[in-house]
């Protein structure tokens, strides 16, 4: 009973936006680097594998979290670190990823799959706080986190706000050490227009910045990432990704809403859309490496 009346309660007030949800967040700001138990690995790599993942707080394909217990939730996030470790997963880029929250077993998602997944460093930003729960986007790394940072998009009723953390990841290879800007993004479901809107923030603040970018995450569209892909605008804005029509790019049910894009002076060895049921999103695994010609010195 009281599991059903947490359920009701949360239908009827987790589209409020609350008191702490409309604050004027709006801009960029620098949030800590959290570091694990585990060693941050330095070593020299030509190549870096990639993942991104909505991990739908936790709750894999239940129809909310709040009917999944904590002994659960802490299985499905398991399952998911068993996945990174499997891919070999260097960086990874979560969305509806909570902080403590009594929806969803009252303990920190990220830190868990951080600690639990080997990785030594991550960043999160809690997008949205409602009564109930914290959650936003974060980034995991088996590399050196140099800075984090976090936007929240303006809010935009009755849905949840949104946004997107950047990490300042040192990458080495043979040829050259350098800093690339990771994002973790997670843009509105509701409505285009604000999905453009949001698209338009990340392009402006990517546009003042020098590193190249790797952008991930759920788009909540299957054309938003497209119009980024071929914006015409140039410098670390420019990206590429992955484009295959015989190819099963779906991510959620028959739509590919989750994209990973990365600058021109990344090659895409490897592109692929996950079998694993691991949330009511599938996971994308991407291989990259660097075009030593096309790099701007740093």
């Amino acid at each position: 009973m009281v599991r059903i009346i947490g359920l009701l309660g949360l239908l009827l007030f987790s589209t409020i936006v609350s008191a702490d949800n409309i604050a004027d967040n709006d801009h960029v700001i620098a949030i800590p680097v959290q570091n694990t138990h585990h060693r941050v690995n330095q070593q020299v790599r030509d190549t870096l594998t990639l993942v991104s993942l909505n991990i739908a707080h936790g709750r894999r394909t239940s129809l909310n979290q709040i009917l999944v217990s904590r002994k659960k939730t802490q299985s499905n996030l398991q399952n998911i670190d068993d996945f990174f470790i499997q891919v070999n997963a260097d960086i990874v880029a979560l969305q509806e990823a909570d902080g403590p929250s009594h929806w969803s077993g009252n303990f920190h998602h990220v830190a868990f799959l951080a600690e639990h997944g080997g990785y030594p460093q991550y960043i999160h930003a809690s997008h949205a706080n409602i009564w109930i729960g914290h959650f936003g986007t974060a980034v995991i790394s088996h590399l050196p986190i140099r800075a984090g940072y976090a936007l929240t998009f303006p809010p935009s009723p009755p849905t949840t706000r949104k946004g997107y953390t950047l990490a300042e990841i040192e990458w080495q290879t043979k040829t050259k050490t350098f800093i690339v800007d990771v994002v973790s993004v997670h843009l509105d479901f509701s409505r285009a227009s604000v999905r453009k809107q949001q698209l338009q923030e990340i392009r402006t603040t990517l546009s003042k910045r020098k590193n190249p970018i790797i952008i991930m995450g759920d788009f909540n569209s299957e054309w938003i990432a497209d119009q980024l892909v071929h914006n015409d605008a140039p410098g670390p804005v420019s990206v590429h990704t992955y484009f295959h029509n015989g190819k099963n790019l779906n991510t959620y049910k028959d739509k590919r809403l989750d994209w990973i894009l990365v600058s021109n002076v990344f090659k895409l060895e490897t592109y692929d859309v996950s079998q694993h049921t691991l949330s009511d999103h599938s996971a994308i695994v991407a291989t990259i490496s660097l075009d030593p010609s096309k790099l701007v010195s740093q």
